[in-house]
């Protein structure tokens, strides 16, 4: 199996993960709101490195951020919302360096509104573009 393979299936897990958390979740646990953030923050991280991975595979080096790689993927036309995916980065930053209460609710219902939508379509791009 090649390298954006594997990401790819390490990304699909992630992801349902995620989707996993989501569906247990209520506002009235905060365990469970951490647990769905912990879940986007490495399902997130896997969708960058999996989209650097296949530009890599493609033959495209030098992208060695987050911010760089989304740019790409923009170009590319795997993401649309070039603005969604770059608050996405922000709110990961966030939650992995600092914790605010309020900040947290506001991510989790950014990820169950928003984010884990673009993830799903982000997945099934990179899916057609390898050929899967």
């Amino acid at each position: 199996m090649s390298e954006p393979n594997i990401k790819v299936n390490n990304y699909n897990n992630a992801l349902s993960r995620l989707k996993e958390g989501i569906g247990k979740y209520n506002e009235a646990n905060d365990l469970l709101r951490d647990g769905v953030i912990q879940r986007f923050e490495f399902t997130f991280e896997l969708a960058w490195k999996t989209l650097k991975a296949v530009f890599e595979d493609e033959g495209l080096a030098g992208l060695n951020s987050p911010k760089m790689v989304l740019r790409e993927a923009f170009a590319a036309e795997l993401i649309k919302d070039d603005e969604l995916w770059l608050a996405m980065l922000s709110d990961r930053n966030s939650t992995a360096h600092i914790y605010n209460e309020q900040l947290a609710i506001e991510i989790c219902h950014n990820i169950q509104e928003k984010y884990v939508i673009e993830l799903v379509n982000l997945l099934e791009k990179i899916k057609l573009r390898l050929g899967e």
